[in-house]
């Protein structure tokens, strides 16, 4: 895989990754937790496939080759870091509106 299909791959799955993230946010507000649960865990999975991807170029400028530096990879950087703070912050509201339909359940 070359340089520009890794950078690609990164744009990829960080975006999978947090729009499977913000579906979670949805299908928690929406009562439905069991969905929320598993559009974080796909989330996630897409995370892992994305950091594969990552540690490519890591890997590849230990080994003294240096990637070049683009606006591209830049941006796919960008895209994932933002990724992983959404999926994290998508857990907390998950777990957040559990707790709110719960208390609402029981009359709180």
């Amino acid at each position: 895989m070359d340089h520009t299909d890794v950078i690609f791959q990164l744009i990829l799955h960080g975006g999978n990754a947090r729009s499977l993230a913000m579906e979670a946010i949805a299908l928690a507000k929406n009562k439905d937790m069991a969905g929320a649960q598993d559009a974080l865990k796909r989330a996630g999975e897409e995370l892992s496939r994305a950091h594969h991807h990552q540690t490519t170029f890591i890997q590849k400028e230990i080994a003294g080759e240096k990637p070049e530096i683009s606006m591209l990879l830049i941006h796919a950087q960008d895209h994932l870091m933002n990724a992983m703070t959404i999926k994290d912050l998508a857990s907390e509201f998950v777990e957040m509106y559990s707790h709110v339909h719960a208390a609402k359940e029981a009359g709180v």
